[in-house]
């Protein structure tokens, strides 16, 4: 409950009509007399826009750096050794004297050593255009220059001929490389390839195919960049192959298909009682002979549209036994199957906020350009409203305080828990409040760990409110915080439904101790007036805002008063920063 003046009222029903073409516009119905049913309250369409024209030229300009910090970070750990190649391919790399192999996108060598200890008397160039991937194949310890010759070389812009003899490799190998090209430039790769390899020689091809989980998972987020094509928390990127698209590429710049197959994998991870299934595409392409091309060509389109006989399915878990013929299983692929991030994604962060220590568990800066799980990263409207707690712990002393949309950093919750008599920190998702958990463990004593708890809190889910009342049994919560949860349009109208059923009633509106809702936040694609008008929509006025502004509706400039006898404002992260109080009707 928060001192305030209940004298100034907005309208408390709307009939509003948003068009996402024309922010802060609104009509206010003043038809008074249509039934509740009629009324009308639309935010923003539900859109999937994709990655923004900006991010994916970014993606596309910088795409060498996003690789070579994947290197820095993940060496040789993140694909397995592919023992597999022998078996998969062995009559390629066999018989008719010494082979030359091309390996495309050679990574950290993870193809190359495999398949010289199979094939000793090969000779093998290994390409990649990250630096820090050839220099981790030149500093493995089977690397021998007798054998290998790896350079830095990209094939959407440099000459393979530079590096190597005209028509003179046997076999190109290229294993999880063509889906990180965008799909516009891999001809300039294929015809690159042409170059250098022999009229009778093979590609052996092994990349991810639709339908595959991790396309499943990206398609529901903002990372799609255009067709089955999409980016990766780190900045790499991702293209699934479809039958189609993929003989289709390779018959226009020259190769014929020899062999292809769409494999279907179940992978089970019992720890988590999960089943998901992995899609890659494996194939052998071999220079176009114009004499046999056509019937070749008409014979593997049967192949192709023969039903299942094209597929092998097979289940093996993550807890052992998982067969390494199928699929390149490892800690990074098992992030694309089941979104959950390696521990090395995470920093430790020490924040200091008038005399408050705090060390936080965070995602990397690296990663949350593109990350969705929001709550996974410290945002600067947390730090103001924690700093403001702390400065002026009159705002929750001795009352029941709830923070929707807190994240894993929990700063303004843990900072609340001194003074309140109970806090309860939320958020909507598992994993984030997994961390939120561990940090209020870590920072903060434990005679105050009794007075704050955290709870999952999908806004609008009945199910999760009812939980909460059940923490504040008696009336609900006399202050409500939330920080930078307001910029989702989807959102807005839960949020204040939900805040509606967990904030405690008014009382006697002759009393200035009333329950409030705070928000602070950037204004990105829900503005003020849209934010005003969902808030009137569920019973909630503005009797305060900062900065102030030219309003004259508010009579009070209680946010005024925090940043009174402090130096609040000459510390703020964004002077883009807004704050809004919120009463009941």
């Amino acid at each position: 409950m928060v001192s305030l003046n209940v004298a100034a009222r907005f309208p408390s029903r709307f009939d509003l009509n948003y068009i996402n073409a024309k922010r802060g516009t609104a009509m206010a119905s003043g038809d008074q007399k249509a039934p509740p049913q009629t009324q009308r309250l639309q935010i923003y369409p539900n859109t999937n826009s994709g990655v923004s024209p900006f991010w994916r030229e970014k993606y596309e300009r910088e795409a060498k750096r996003y690789w070579d910090v994947f290197y820095k970070r993940h060496k040789d750990r993140f694909f397995k050794d592919r023992h597999y190649l022998d078996k998969e391919w062995g009559e390629y790399f066999s018989g008719g004297g010494r082979k030359v192999i091309l390996e495309v996108g050679c990574g950290a060598g993870n193809t190359i050593f495999p398949v010289i200890a199979s094939n000793p008397d090969a000779f093998v160039y290994a390409c990649d255009f990250s630096p820090r991937a050839i220099e981790l194949v030149k500093t493995h310890e089977d690397f021998k220059e007798s054998h290998v010759s790896a350079f830095v070389s990209d094939l959407t812009a440099d000459d393979l001929c530079n590096e190597i003899l005209p028509s003179s490799v046997d076999i190109v190998t290229m294993i999880f490389m063509l889906s990180a090209v965008s799909p516009e430039k891999m001809p300039l790769v294929l015809q690159n390839i042409r170059k250098v390899i022999k009229p009778n020689g093979y590609v052996l091809f092994r990349d991810y195919a639709t339908g595959d989980l991790a396309q499943e998972r990206f398609s529901s987020k903002d990372q799609k960049i255009s067709d089955n094509f999409y980016v990766r928390g780190d900045g790499t990127r991702a293209y699934y192959f479809s039958n189609e698209f993929l003989t289709n590429l390779f018959k226009e710049n020259g190769f014929d298909v020899h062999k292809h197959h769409v494999y279907c994998k179940q992978v089970e991870n019992r720890s988590r009682e999960l089943i998901m299934n992995r899609r890659w595409v494996q194939a052998v392409f071999r220079v176009s002979d114009s004499s046999n091309s056509s019937s070749c060509i008409g014979a593997e389109a049967n192949h192709l549209d023969s039903g299942n006989d094209n597929k092998e399915i097979k289940k093996n878990s993550l807890n052992g036994g998982l067969n390494d013929s199928a699929v390149d299983l490892s800690e990074g692929v098992a992030v694309d199957m089941f979104g959950v991030l390696p521990s090395n994604e995470y920093e430790i962060i020490e924040i200091n906020l008038r005399g408050w220590n705090f060390k936080i568990s965070l995602l990397s800066k690296e990663y949350q350009h593109t990350c969705k799980s929001t709550g996974l990263m410290l945002w600067e409207s947390a730090r103001l409203m924690a700093s403001i707690l702390a400065e002026n712990p009159n705002i929750v002393a001795g009352k029941r305080v709830l923070e929707l949309g807190c994240g894993s950093g929990g700063i303004c919750s843990m900072i609340a828990a001194r003074d309140a008599d109970l806090v309860v920190a939320t958020d909507g998702d598992g994993f984030t409040l997994d961390i939120l958990t561990k940090n209020v463990a870590s920072n903060i004593e434990p005679s105050l760990l009794t007075k704050l708890t955290t709870k999952k809190l999908e806004w609008g889910n009945k199910d999760h409110i009812e939980s909460i009342k059940e923490v504040v049994s008696n009336g609900g919560f006399d202050v409500i915080i939330g920080t930078d949860v307001t910029y989702i349009p989807d959102a807005i109208l839960p949020l204040f439904a939900t805040a509606k059923e967990l904030i405690a009633p008014s009382g006697n509106k002759e009393d200035d101790n009333v329950p409030a809702l705070i928000l602070c936040h950037i204004f990105r694609r829900v503005d003020e007036p849209t934010l005003l008008s969902a808030a009137a929509h569920f019973g909630f006025r503005l009797v305060d805002k900062w900065p102030a502004g030219t309003s004259t509706n508010l009579s009070h400039r209680i946010i005024g008063n925090w940043f009174v006898d402090n130096d609040l404002k000459d510390d703020l992260p964004s002077t883009a920063l807004n704050i809004l109080l919120f009463c009941k009707e």
